[in-house]
């Protein structure tokens, strides 16, 4: 009998994973497990994952409620790769698609149409972060920003710019100009987050760990990076 191959956490403290539909055998997603989420998936029978964006572990389906119920889990012959067989409630896509794999390269083309419209699960600013990074991978050079994501210098200058015209705003000018302006610099934020492949939630968990802390006692706490 041969010997159960193992995982070695100390050799790959972030393994990939390949999610499967159970019944389809459909590839859903690639998702990454460091030793905590494969424990949490083991003992939950949820899918739990390591997300490399927002730098914490998730639960999918923690925002859609569209989970994902474990039917096995599967080692590769190197023992550096998993494959999850799942029960996919609802769909594995945030875009609202069954796949996250739902584009055509050699045939240039959406292959998979949207199942549910998840919009309204989640916030304006994630579907808005997740646009972006649509835009930083495709090959539309009409599209700002697409520009901005391939100008480093134009896209600081438009941060700067947008940020002074807030201020300016929110001194002289209507509470309509105040949020339009306000809108301006957190879309170019938003661009700069993902010109460096920083999911927004990590702005949202850095603001969690300051309530309940002076601004004193915060900016004592930062550490030079």
């Amino acid at each position: 009998m041969s010997e159960i191959l193992k995982l070695d956490w100390q050799k790959i403290p972030l393994l990939p994973v390949i999610v499967q539909d159970s019944t389809t055998n459909e590839v859903l997603m690639l998702a990454y497990m460091d030793e905590e989420a494969y424990n949490l998936t083991k003992n939950s029978g949820f899918a739990h994952y390591f997300s490399r964006s927002k730098q914490r572990i998730w639960k999918k389906g923690e925002s859609s409620n569209h989970t994902q119920e474990i039917v096995d889990i599967l080692l590769d012959c190197d023992s550096d790769t998993l494959l999850l067989k799942v029960k996919q409630n609802g769909v594995a896509c945030h875009t609202g698609r069954k796949s996250c794999f739902f584009t055509s390269l050699k045939d240039e083309k959406i292959v998979l149409g949207k199942e549910v419209d998840l919009e309204s699960v989640y916030s304006v600013v994630d579907v808005l972060y997740h646009t972006i990074l649509e835009r930083k991978s495709s090959d539309n050079e009409n599209s700002w920003t697409k520009k901005l994501l391939n100008n480093k210098e134009l896209l600081k200058s438009k941060i700067n710019e947008e940020a002074n015209e807030l201020c300016m705003a929110i001194e002289n000018e209507s509470d309509e100009n105040v949020i339009y302006e306000a809108a301006d610099l957190l879309y170019h934020s938003l661009v700069g987050l993902a010109s460096r492949d920083i999911s927004p939630d990590r702005v949202k968990q850095e603001l969690a760990r300051r309530f309940g802390m002076s601004g004193i006692e915060e900016k004592n706490s930062r550490t030079k990076g």
